[in-house]
Formats: structure tokens, sequence, C-alpha cells
């Protein structure tokens, strides 16, 4: 249903069950999936994509056109997965043509009140962005990521896999997968323990990520020593696996 005090441009296209709310904007060349349910005041800019099942609140701003000075009106986009919800005041960027083109994000995703996601950024499924984070453009997030109230990541940086961001954590180099860190700048804390029992990490592999966290950061190896002793590792412990693949990644170092 799409309440008549809503504007949806001819050129949008919404699956037949979407629901809009009062005084919502959707603009052209939005698509949006079958289930999507968009409250009151929102503003969906194309072009962009949501899946299915995704909620948008009262006040968020999806498909915003990128926040950066280089920017000539281009014709990029944002490109949303399924079941994502997007809180009040949450905006989010399209990309641009110095970057990828696009912004995207996976599925299952939380965006709570005031998260910000600029342009280019590639977010991965299950993640939380808690009030008032941000990520700057071209930031990579894996899957499984939580972002604590008020942390921020620098613009390039990645961030790996089960990750945990404490609140007001300041991000400004790569984030290994499993890696809890706190700080202005973000420094390691140890790892994220307990979002790994929560997912179904058994005791052992939980040691195994320890112990690669002490070769990484405790044994006084240069990275790429420590990279190749986790690649030993990984070929009879493959929850160590997508340490090294990250690893592998890094160009602008990562967080000590």
């Amino acid at each position: 249903m799409i309440d008549p005090r809503a504007i949806v441009s001819p050129r949008a296209q919404l699956a037949p069950d979407v629901e809009v709310g009062p005084f919502s904007v959707i603009g052209p060349d939005v698509v949006i999936g079958p289930g999507t349910w968009v409250g009151p005041h929102a503003v969906i800019n194309g072009p962009t994509t949501l899946g299915r099942d995704c909620k948008v609140f009262q006040f968020a701003l999806v498909g915003a056109a990128p926040q950066d000075k280089k920017y000539r009106g281009e014709p990029t986009r944002l490109e949303v997965g399924d079941r994502n919800v997007f809180r009040e005041f949450c905006t989010i960027n399209r990309g641009t043509a110095g970057g990828h083109g696009v912004t995207r994000i996976g599925d299952d995703n939380l965006f709570m009140a005031y998260s910000h996601v600029a342009h280019d950024c590639v977010v991965g499924s299950r993640c939380v962005m808690s009030n008032c984070t941000a990520l700057a453009g071209h930031v990579e997030i894996g899957d499984w990521v939580i972002l604590s109230g008020y942390a921020a990541v620098h613009q390039f940086c990645k961030v790996g896999a089960h990750a945990f961001l404490a609140n007001n954590a300041a991000v400004t180099r790569d984030v290994p997968p499993y890696l809890l860190v706190a700080g202005s700048p973000a420094e390691p804390k140890g790892i994220n323990s307990e979002g790994l029992k929560r997912r179904g990490f058994d005791p052992g592999q939980i040691a195994h990520i320890k112990n690669a966290y002490r070769v990484l950061y405790r044994s006084g190896l240069k990275l790429a020593e420590a990279t190749a002793e986790l690649a030993e590792l990984a070929k009879s412990q493959e929850e160590i696996a997508p340490l090294v693949e990250f690893l592998g990644t890094v160009t602008r170092s990562i967080v000590r």
C-alpha cells in the first residue's frame, strides 16, 4: 500500500506489496523488492536498488548523492540486499565515478539511528552499525562486524569479518578479522571471543584464533613473517584462513 500523501516517481519500480508511509519520497530509478516497508517521511533517491523485506524508518535518507566535492552528478548507484533495517536519520550515499561507481550493502544488516555509510563503501552481511557510527568513503566491512556507538572508520580502511569496534573507536588502519579494537586511534585489545561464541565457533576454534592473535601481535615477528606462520597454521586450522587472506590484501598496515 502506498499512502496517497507519499510522492513516488513514475520511474520508480516497486513490488506490488511494498508499503510506503505518508510524506515519504521515492525518486526516479529506485527499485524496491517484495515485502519492503518504507515508513513516513523517509527519502529514497536513485539509482538505488533495495532487496526484499527491508525496513526504512522515518527520516532515513537512502541513496543520497555522495558527499564528495569531485562529484558532478554522474549516474552512480546504491545496491542493497535483503532484510536490511535503516533506522531514523541514517544516511546511505551512492558511489562516485572516481571509486567503484557503486556503494554495496549485503543482507540482514542493522543501521541504527544517525549511522552513516559514505560513497563507494562495501558492507557485508549481518553487520550492526550502532547509533552515530560512520564509514568514510571507500571503506570495506566484512560480515558479522559490529560498530559500537560513535565508532568511525577512516576512508579506504578495511575491517575484517567478526571484528568488534568499541564505542568511540577511531579506526585509521585496517582491522583484521576476529579482532576487538578500542581507542582513538583504535588499538587491538584481543579477539571478539563473545561474538564468536554467539556465532557457533567452538572452544577449539576460538583457541586457534587466540593463538593466531598472539602470533600476529605478541610474537615480535614482522607482519610478513607472522603472515607466513599463520599460513602454515591455516593448512590444518580452517578458521585461520580468512585471517591469512585478509592480511594478504592489506595496503594501509593493520591496527597496532
